[in-house]
């Protein structure tokens, strides 16, 4: 038996991928792997390789990443230290929900537009749109009008990708970037002033099934049933430790810290920590932080600014983000800036965090508050089309609040979302943004 993201096949492939990515020359190791794969190893061949693997890696490198646990530790407990950043929130309480309401109305809404053609790269997605006659994208994915001949040849996502076309929309469909925000909503409700690593992996194993997990989270959950303390899970045989898996964990983090960058960036990290290390921990920071101050900022340009502060200036995230600040301030043609981006992270897998990363912070500068614009964008650019669809609905909805983003893209949803996780499906998307907006009031009056 096979379980995809945590069987020793996968296991080896990614983990040799990432280790080019942190400067480890592995090409001996690359080698001996290559001539392994063409014998049809059995499973316990595999197993063999990885603890071997990771054997070499340790003794003949001398690499560990206890020296990137304590890199992000170091760095995290200076942002701790910092004086104080919060702002001042000069918001009604009608206008904070209406910006938390916007938030949940815009992750869902841009998770659903690229829900359908998840997986699928930009090539692919525009020959879907155009033999569809729905390129540029302006609207949800309709199947109706797909041939049959492009339907055989690129099946809709497995995981509710047809339940997310346009003639069969009912509610915001199941999916792991609504699970996390509202697994992240319990959390914040159960242990309010306590949002530790610990807590939050409590929070997995009490609510969370395993199979709703992909990549690092679901081997962070396996070593997680290990009996593997929650604060050493991240880093045991985990070849995603920088994919987006975190990032896309970030909005609620923000939300509840609505104009406390500061608190934002803490509770990130902790929720990060669980499953990631380096740049999948810097990613959801970035995003945390962003939203944090889509509440007290208006300007984009600021916003992208002020939260890098709060990532290491070092770190491939952020140098990512700073190249695309760069690219958007010079050019003004969006299918050069994306072309560029592919030109420098199209090596990248389409679920990493670098390449996703630098793709949502060049449609947030470049499209600024045109929900349907930078949605749409952002979905016909490739890569994690559902999770960036997500990501940049949320910033733009929590900026603008619920009461600007268009109702073409919020009616069909019903007010309604489907969810995996244990006591929340069917529920209401106003009362997870009222949930949600109550945590954030405790935390102004008490922080």
């Amino acid at each position: 038996m096979q379980i995809s993201w945590i069987n020793s096949k996968d296991i080896i492939e990614y983990e040799l991928r990432q280790l080019v990515l942190d400067g480890i020359d592995v090409s001996q190791l690359n080698n001996e792997w290559q001539k392994l794969k063409m014998t049809e190893p059995s499973n316990s061949k595999l197993d063999e390789f990885k603890s071997y693997l990771y054997g070499k890696i340790e003794d003949d490198h001398n690499y560990s990443l206890f020296d990137k646990i304590n890199y992000d530790k170091d760095f995290i407990e200076n942002i701790s230290n910092k004086k104080n950043v919060d702002y001042n929130l000069e918001l009604s309480n009608e206008k904070l929900y209406d910006k938390i309401l916007g938030g949940w109305l815009g992750r869902s809404s841009g998770c659903l537009l690229g829900k359908p053609i998840e997986k699928y790269s930009r090539e692919i997605i525009k020959e879907i749109l155009e033999k569809s006659g729905q390129w540029p994208l302006k609207y949800y994915m309709s199947g109706e009008q797909v041939p049959m001949e492009i339907k055989q040849k690129y099946p809709w996502n497995k995981h509710s990708g047809e339940e997310s076309l346009l003639e069969n929309i009912e509610c915001m469909t199941e999916d792991d970037d609504l699970n996390y925000t509202m697994l992240n909503l319990k959390v914040a409700e159960q242990y309010p002033g306590d949002i530790s690593t610990e807590k939050i992996a409590q929070s997995w194993i009490d609510y969370m099934p395993v199979m709703a997990t992909f990549t690092a989270e679901r081997v962070a959950y396996k070593n997680l049933l290990l009996c593997i303390d929650p604060y050493s899970a991240s880093r045991f045989q985990n070849p995603y430790r920088e994919w987006i898996g975190a990032l896309i964990r970030a909005d609620l983090w923000g939300w509840i810290s609505a104009g406390k960058p500061q608190l934002a960036a803490l509770r990130a990290y902790n929720d990060a920590s669980l499953s990631h290390l380096s740049n999948g921990v810097w990613g959801e920071v970035f995003i945390a932080v962003l939203i944090s101050l889509s509440f007290v900022l208006d300007d984009e340009n600021e916003l992208i600014h002020k939260s890098l502060e709060f990532i290491p200036d070092d770190s491939h995230v952020s140098k990512a983000i700073k190249y695309v600040i760069q690219l958007t301030g010079t050019e003004n043609n969006w299918d050069i800036i994306v072309n560029s981006i592919y030109k420098n992270y199209g090596h990248l897998h389409w679920v990493h965090v670098i390449n996703n990363v630098a793709l949502i912070t060049a449609v947030v500068l470049y499209w600024k508050k045109d929900f349907e614009n930078a949605v749409c964008s952002t979905v016909m650019a490739g890569w994690d089309t559902d999770s960036n669809g997500a990501t940049v609905g949320s910033i733009i909805g929590s900026l603008i609040g619920a009461s600007r983003l268009p109702a073409k893209w919020i009616a069909p949803l019903n007010n309604n979302i489907r969810s995996s996780m244990r006591g929340f499906d069917n529920s209401k998307i106003d009362d997870l943004a009222n949930r949600t907006a109550e945590i954030t009031k405790i935390n102004l009056e008490n922080e």
